[in-house]
């Protein structure tokens, strides 16, 4: 279970003494626990895709702010927010290449054939992707795939 190696991993890097790591692991565990406070399951654990879901969430929210301290010029904390996006990464499933999802996307397309629809078609790439592709990547290339 990913919630409970991230707790291990919290307990560890306190012990070594590593604050930005255990800065980093204890935001993304409120951030899991405010999850299941909202969802009224506050003393189990959560299943392992639903944690994969809300760690993308995490890492996309600090690759966007790194972008936006580039673009403000501040090097240094956009440095910062991906070196926590690559943390949280760690705990994510290997990402598939444009290549994988894009076979993905076929296959999905030629089983809904001639009702495909973009929304249903995003949906069944992201189920059998199970996390490991981009949702902003698998939305362009069925778009793309539809438009033929």
């Amino acid at each position: 279970m990913i919630e409970t190696q991230l707790e291990q991993d919290i307990k560890t890097a306190m012990l070594a003494g590593d604050k930005v790591r255990v800065l980093t692991l204890k935001t993304v565990k409120s951030v899991l626990l405010a999850n299941k406070v909202a969802n009224g399951t506050r003393e189990s654990i959560l299943p392992d895709a639903e944690v994969i879901t809300l760690l993308s969430k995490e890492a996309k929210k600090r690759q966007e702010s790194a972008e936006l301290y580039k673009q403000g010029g501040n090097d240094l904390k956009a440095e910062a927010e991906l070196s926590e996006k690559a943390l949280i990464e760690t705990y994510l499933p290997k990402q598939l290449s444009e290549a994988e999802i894009s076979m993905v996307v076929d296959d999905v397309l030629a089983q809904m054939g001639d009702s495909a629809a973009m929304g249903p078609a995003i949906g069944q790439v992201k189920a059998k992707t199970n996390g490991a592709a981009d949702g902003a990547l698998i939305a362009k290339l069925v778009k793309e795939k539809l438009a033929k």
